[in-house]
């Protein structure tokens, strides 16, 4: 084990292998800035980034001016970033910087260790890399403490008792060797008190620091997964919907042992797994053969059942062991490639009507409950408050059927007599007939 004394050379070293990135994110109105803390995966200038750190429904087209930073240095020093997308297993976005920046970085696995020495032991100790903001150039700052537990969420993950990096940066042992990365969204329960109220519990979340790692070992390979489509295709696709954890107690009841099962809320039009033959109310037990464990919390089941997906390509056929009442019923469905993202839908921004529509995609059919021939029309994407179209009450995530009471089947359709509207500089008012939650409404949008 490292003397206390080396920690500082460790430290020096290690902080190549981390980077600070901030890109632009381009809407209607503005350019919206984001910084987050990204590490580096290869020699050939591949950085990571956090899933969180892109909004999962912006268009790639859309991220603008990726400026990556290395820590302790000026931050008008900064090299460009290309997006090269996300990787839909991990989540994880991927930027490859400009070639003049590699040869000072050092790519996290550089730091592995030589022996994998296994899960970490219980009061190990381990630290990490934090990042101050942009105005004081990103120092880098030493943190560190003690595993207090480790689980399955559903990769192995370590929880240590206080913080031990920035989210999305790595962490190592004593050593020095790579030992995980960070994640962030695991908030701390607290009872808050006054002198007049009762306690009310409150959830903080520290979103510069993370005292959660996944460890290296889950998720090494991740850093190998740079997508070679801005999208991410190909992505696998089953089109089991809304799959929840089964019950401890109908597992007990089952006496289904050590496994655990996914519940299948609704098997979607036209998927794969409606060709199978797989139908609502069904629990999944197992995969290719291989029973589904048992986590906890139970939810962790259905993160594990979507990560197994995730390791397969469009074209492969998956068996799946499910529980149809008292039967077990094996299926083998075809995976294909996942319908068109909310992030891939054709958008046009009409300024002075004062909204963006959005095409309709498979996803808003389902959270529509709208079958595939009964989807039509486009999503009110973005709405301005000040404009004609949010004066007359069209609100984000509305559903245009009808633009002055011509129903408009497909996004071109829409556009093009959106298009009309928009350039006709004598037109004083046009229509709308949306739907809401279920319910429709005819809009009169005034123009002058």
């Amino acid at each position: 084990m490292r003397a206390a004394d080396d920690i500082p050379a460790l430290f020096k070293e290690r902080v190549k292998s981390v980077v600070a990135v901030e890109f632009f994110t381009e809407s209607e109105l503005d350019r919206r800035p984001t910084i987050v803390s990204a590490l580096v995966a290869d020699t050939a200038g591949t950085i990571v980034l956090p899933p969180t750190a892109i909004n999962n429904f912006v268009q790639p087209s859309k991220l603008k001016d990726f400026r990556i930073y290395l820590p302790g240095r000026p931050a008008s020093e900064y090299s460009s970033g290309e997006y090269l997308g996300q990787d839909p297993l991990s989540g994880w976005h991927f930027v490859r910087v400009e070639e003049k920046l590699r040869a000072q970085l050092v790519p996290v696995t550089a730091f592995a260790a030589a022996v994998d020495a296994g899960e970490p032991a219980l009061g190990a100790e381990f630290w990490g890399i934090g990042l101050r903001g942009k105005d004081e150039d990103f120092a880098p700052y030493f943190l560190a403490s003690r595993i207090s537990h480790v689980q399955s969420m559903p990769e192995r993950t370590a929880i240590a008792l206080a913080e031990v990096a920035s989210p999305g940066l790595p962490v190592f042992d004593r050593a020095g060797a790579f030992a995980g990365v960070a994640v962030g969204g695991f908030g701390q329960t607290y009872v808050q008190f006054s002198r007049n109220d009762r306690g009310l519990p409150v959830m903080l979340l520290n979103m510069e620091e993370s005292s959660v790692f996944v460890l290296g070992s889950a998720i090494k390979s991740w850093l190998t997964r740079a997508p070679s489509t801005l999208s991410g295709r190909p992505i696998a696709w089953l089109g089991a919907y809304g799959l929840q954890p089964m019950d401890p107690e109908v597992a007990s009841f089952l006496k289904l042992g050590d496994q655990s099962g996914c519940v299948v809320s609704e098997v979607l039009e036209g998927s794969p797994a409606e060709a199978a033959g797989l139908k609502n109310r069904d629990i999944i037990l197992a995969i290719d053969g291989s029973a589904l464990p048992r986590f906890k919390p139970d939810r962790v089941v259905v993160t594990y059942f979507d990560r197994e997906l995730g390791k397969r390509k469009p074209g492969d056929t998956v068996a799946l062991t499910v529980l149809r009442g008292s039967e077990r019923v094996e299926i083998k469905a075809t995976l294909v490639d996942q319908p068109k993202l909310f992030r891939e839908a054709d958008r046009t921004y009409f300024e002075k009507l004062g909204f963006t529509a959005r095409e309709f995609v498979y996803g808003d059919g389902v959270v529509r409950r709208v079958k595939v021939d009964g989807q039509k029309g486009v999503i009110a994407q973005f709405v301005k408050n000040s404009g004609p179209a949010g004066t007359a009450g069209l609100r984000p995530d509305d559903w245009i059927i009808e633009v002055d009471g011509s129903e408009v089947k497909t996004y071109a359709e829409a556009v093009a007599k959106l298009a009309v509207i928009e350039s006709d500089t004598n037109r004083t008012d046009f229509v709308l007939l949306t739907s809401r939650g279920g319910e429709t409404a005819v809009l009169r949008v005034k123009l002058k």
